[in-house]
Formats: structure tokens, C-alpha cells, sequence
């Protein structure tokens, strides 16, 4: 798996990007139906109106009646309350339906990053997800909210136009038509230079993004080491190509606008020219000149809108291609087609000869085998990258294994559901976060089968309650990012608080007690004892003092299994263990 950048996305929908996009209208065919009906009709109307007062300018000048004014204006304002009604209609049925259909692309595109393996987010920076989340899929809402509906109706609305304009006069006709080989090219032009600016401006908005979503979550390390100048330097440097970018995109449609534009003038100044001459023979009539120089300026500026909608249907595709190579990611672990589903899970823990490797190359385990029983209370040391936390993270299948087998309960690990897997195993690790939210939502996340009565249970048995219930509002009490403000041990004793409540079978320690000041420790230690009652517990931990009551402890090196035993056994090997034992006592 490589990272996910803007710069070489290459996915398997770059080509197919928009019918993968259109299949989203598959729910609302009977709307785009209805809106394309809506579409032929207001061109309809656009085309009769001034033909509606050509024919009106001609009829007053033969017989200089007023009441052919009057009628004119019924028609005219009767038209014009249609094409009000007609465009409140599609306006409203385009922006439901494009609404609702971002809506389900968010969704489905946030359940499949969810549904994506750990090494994808080791890979992949938090600020990139979070754009195509956000930016991106919000780019995709022009288009269903209109793009494709208005390029439908300026396509009919030039062939019309073409069209009636052919029949009422050929001559006229193509003298008007002269200009349209410049106008072609420059369309041409302007949509390949379009589509790279769009390219360039949606990558800079990413780095922006990307810069902010790391930067501002790691601004206590800036502020520590002074960095804030330097940081501001690189920040301005990223929103300045961004700002760029964006004054490239503007100036290429300030450029192209104003071209269309005089080239329509050009082409009415042609058409009055030639046209008043014919008007002076008897030629043509008065009104029929009027419906030409009307014609002409409606004929130009669909031609212009369809560049641009083209250039922002590009936008859209470019994002598409974003989002759908995130959506084409296979997780690396996945679920058995026919998943075991056990009873209950017991917590016995079998390695087989396991071989594993974050990059399919480096192994960090080599061989590893070892077998812990249901209840047994195992300890893995060892220097830092010999592997233990990486065992951990196999036991609950974050990653897969290369060789080797892992079972659970007798059932290897890959065919077991990893839903019941991972529901079983109680993870309390160094780094605890905590969401946004109050104190009772952080500890029940969200499983309403934990009422409030197990979280105060469970909060009290960890001596979290000690803290909880001083606070103002107590376990309603509001939370912010991260717990900024708790203390890393008031963290750590809610993460304590939100694995007991959940009622694990398995407990996974990973350094957990290492930011506890010892008073705090202390108060864990007999609720500890009692959660690991009748529960396989797995410990990683640098302070061996915390582990010596263990039932057997697993030294590791170089992602091998070098001792194992209790904690006396291993001293009387006089090991690996007994070394590392002694450090720390003359440390201390």
C-alpha cells in the first residue's frame, strides 16, 4: 500500500469517474425526468419570446393597431409566470436531489474509511481524509444540483436556436454563425487550461488542509520548542499557492468571459449591418431583424456557459476521481465471507510460528510462537522495537500476519467476526484519547446496552469516580478535544472506566499505567487485581515492578522470544530479563 497523495492519483475511476457519479441519480430517475421535461419547456419559452414581439413589432406596423400591444403583453406575461413557476420547480427538484445525494456520499465514503485497515491511516495523513470528506464531496454538489441539467438545457438551447434561426432566414443565419470556428477554439482552449487550474487549486486546498489538521492538533510541540515563526513561515507559504491557484482560476474566466462576449458583439454588429440593409430592400421585416439580434445574444451566451460548465463539470470529476480512489481502497484485513460467530469468547491465545511485517518486507516477529490459557495474566518486556506492541495489535487484527497462524479459543483469528473479536478484547493503552462530548458519553460510547448505573459502576470499581463526581456537572460534565482539560492520569483512569464497562473477556495493556504518577497507580492497583479476575490479561511494560506478579512473563528481542517464565524463573536464568531487572534497580 503506498500513501494517498494528489500528485500521482492514478485510480481505477479516473476514467470512469463521472458514470460512477451518475450512477448516484439511479434513485431519482423520475426527478431528472421531470427536470429535463421542465428544461425543453423554458427553452421553448426562450425561443418564443422573441418571436412573440417580432411578430408583434410587424403586426403593429402593417395595421397600427393597438390591441396587437396589449394581447402581446398578455402572451408575454402569461410566458414569463411559466417560466417563473417552471424554474422554482427544477430549481427545488435539482437541490433536493443533490442534497440528498451528497448526503449518501458522505455516508458511504465516511463507512468505508471507517471499514479501511490501521496501515492505511499509518500511511495516509488525517488533514487529506478530512478534505475528501469535506471539500471534495462538497465539489460534487454543483453538479448534481444543476451542471449536468443546465449543460442538457444549453445544448438544446443552441441546437434551437440553430434551428429556427436556419428556417427564418439561411443568409442571416450564417453570417451569424461566422464567428463560431474562433469561439470553438477558444472553448477548447479554455476548458484544458481550466482543468489544470482546478487540478492545481484542489491540491493546494489539500496541503492547506493537510498542514492545518497536523499543525494545529501539534501546536503545544510548537509553542514548546519556539517554532511558531517557522511554522507561520510554512503556512503562508502553502495559503499563498493556494491563493494563487485560485487568482489563476478566476483570471482564466475573466479572460475567456469578456472574449465570448465581444465576439457576440461582433457577431450582432455583423447581423444589424447586413440585416438593415435587407430591412431597406423589403428583404426581411422589421421584426424578423429584432428576433435575429435577440437570437444572436441568446446564442452566444449558452455556447459561453457551457465552457464554464464543462470546466466545473472537470472540477467535479476531479474530485470524483479523489474520492472514488479512497472508495476503490481495499481493507487489508478482512472479514470471512462466513464469519465464526463463538458463544462466548473465553480469552485462550494461541501464536503459531507467526511472522509479521508492517511493510510485507521488515519483520518485526519472527517465529513467534507461545500459547496463553483462558484467565492467565502474561507480561511481554523488552527493549523499544522488539515487538510487543505489535503483538497486540495482532491479537486484536488491526494488522494480518504474513506466516503463521493466530487462534483464538481454538478458531483462527482470520475467520472469527471482528466485530465479536475486537468487542471482547478491552484495550488500555498510553496514548488514551478522548472525544468530544461529556464524561458519561466517553466511558458508554455510544452502546446503549451500558446504562448510566454501569458507567458509575464501572467509573467507581477504577476509582475514576473520584474526580468525576467533583466536577460541576459530574458525569454530564462537558468534555472537550482530547480532554485537554483532565490530567494525563484523569485520562488514563477514564480510559480504566470505558474498558471495564464494556465487559471485556481479554485485556490488552499497553504501557497503560506509564503516565500515572504513583499516588494515582497506587489507587488502580487493587482495582486492577479485580478486573483481571477471570480474564486473559496481556501486558506491554517498561517498569518491570508492575509486572512481577504475573503468571508468566515473555522476553523479547529483535522480534523473538528470547526467556520466558515468572518473574523468579527469569531471574535465575540470569538473562536477558535478570539485565534489564538490575538497570532498573540501580536506576532507581
Amino acid at each position: 500500500m503506498s500513501t494517498l497523495t494528489d500528485d500521482n492519483i492514478e485510480s481505477s475511476y479516473k476514467g470512469n469517474a463521472l458514470l460512477h457519479l451518475l450512477s448516484y441519480m439511479k434513485p431519482y430517475v423520475g426527478w431528472v425526468v421531470i427536470c429535463l421535461a421542465l428544461v425543453l419547456a423554458l427553452t421553448g419559452f426562450d425561443l418564443y419570446r422573441p418571436m412573440l414581439i417580432g411578430d408583434a413589432i410587424d403586426l403593429f406596423k402593417e395595421q397600427g393597431n393597438f390591441d396587437v400591444i396589449v394581447e402581446t403583453t398578455i402572451k408575454y406575461a402569461i410566458v414569463l409566470v411559466l417560466s417563473f413557476v417552471f424554474n422554482i420547480t427544477q430549481t427545488w427538484l435539482l437541490q433536493k436531489m443533490g442534497q440528498s445525494i451528497i448526503l449518501t456520499v458522505r455516508k458511504e465514503l465516511y463507512a468505508h474509511i471507517q471499514s479501511l485497515s490501521s496501515r492505511y491511516f499509518d500511511l495516509t495523513p488525517v488533514g487529506r481524509l478530512v478534505t475528501r470528506v469535506t471539500n471534495d464531496v462538497e465539489a460534487l454538489d454543483e453538479m448534481y444540483s444543476g451542471i449536468l441539467v443546465r449543460l442538457f438545457r444549453n445544448i438544446v438551447k443552441i441546437v434551437g436556436l440553430a434551428v429556427v434561426m436556419l428556417m427564418m432566414d439561411k443568409k442571416l443565419a450564417l453570417i451569424s454563425f461566422i464567428l463560431l470556428p474562433i469561439v470553438a477554439v477558444l472553448t477548447v482552449v479554455f476548458r484544458q487550461i481550466a482543468r489544470k487550474t482546478y487540478r492545481i487549486s484542489r491540491t493546494r486546498l489539500t496541503d492547506v488542509n493537510t498542514f492545518l489538521s497536523e499543525n494545529i492538533s501539534g501546536m503545544r510541540i510548537i509553542q514548546i520548542f519556539g517554532r511558531e515563526k517557522r511554522k507561520y513561515e510554512e503556512f503562508n507559504d502553502k495559503n499563498y499557492k493556494l491563493f494563487r491557484a485560485g487568482y489563476r482560476e478566476m483570471m482564466v474566466f475573466a479572460i475567456f468571459r469578456p472574449l465570448i462576449y465581444i465576439l457576440s458583439i461582433i457577431s450582432l454588429m455583423i447581423v444589424l449591418g447586413v440585416g438593415s440593409s435587407e430591412v431597406m430592400g423589403n428583404v426581411i421585416s422589421i421584426g424578423t431583424l429584432y428576433i435575429f439580434a435577440q437570437y444572436i445574444q441568446s446564442f452566444f451566451e449558452p455556447i459561453q456557459e457551457l465552457a464554464e460548465q464543462f470546466s466545473t463539470l472537470q472540477s467535479s470529476i476531479a474530485s470524483a476521481e479523489k474520492i472514488f480512489t479512497i472508495m476503490s481502497e481495499e481493507p487489508l484485513v478482512k472479514e470471512d465471507e462466513n464469519p465464526v460467530i463463538l458463544p462466548e469468547i473465553r480469552g485462550r491465545i494461541e501464536f503459531s510460528h507467526v511472522w509479521f511485517a508492517y511493510d510485507n518486507e521488515n519483520y518485526v516477529l519472527r517465529d513467534v510462537s507461545f500459547v496463553i490459557e483462558p484467565g492467565e495474566k502474561v507480561a511481554f518486556v523488552g527493549a523499544t522495537g522488539a515487538g510487543k506492541s505489535s503483538i497486540l495489535n495482532l491479537i486484536g487484527r488491526y494488522y494480518d500476519i504474513q506466516k503463521g497462524n493466530i487462534y483464538i479459543d481454538g478458531v483462527d483469528i482470520r475467520r472469527l467476526s471482528k466485530k465479536q473479536l475486537r468487542g471482547a478484547i478491552g484495550q488500555m493503552q498510553q496514548d488514551v484519547f478522548i472525544f468530544e462530548g461529556d464524561v458519561e458519553y466517553n466511558i458508554r460510547l455510544h452502546d446503549e446496552d451500558i446504562t448510566l448505573d454501569d458507567v458509575k459502576e464501572a467509573a467507581e470499581y477504577v476509582n475514576a469516580s473520584h474526580f468525576i463526581e467533583k466536577l460541576p456537572n459530574g458525569y454530564q460534565e462537558p468534555v472537550s478535544e482530547r480532554g485537554s482539560t483532565f490530567s494525563a492520569g484523569e485520562r488514563q483512569l477514564l480510559s480504566f472506566a470505558r474498558t471495564l464497562a464494556h465487559k471485556p473477556s481479554i485485556l490488552v495493556m499497553d504501557e497503560a499505567t506509564a503516565n500515572i504518577d504513583t499516588e494515582t497507580e497506587l489507587l488502580i492497583q487493587e482495582a486492577l487485581e479485580k478486573l483481571m479476575q477471570g480474564r486473559t490479561t496481556i501486558m506491554v511494560a517498561h517498569r518491570l515492578s508492575t509486572i512481577q506478579h504475573a503468571d508468566c512473563i515473555m522476553v523479547m528481542q529483535k522480534g523473538k522470544i528470547r526467556e520466558q517464565g515468572t518473574h523468579q524463573e527469569l531471574l535465575a536464568q540470569d538473562g536477558i530479563y535478570k539485565k534489564l531487572y538490575e538497570l532498573q534497580i540501580h536506576q532507581t
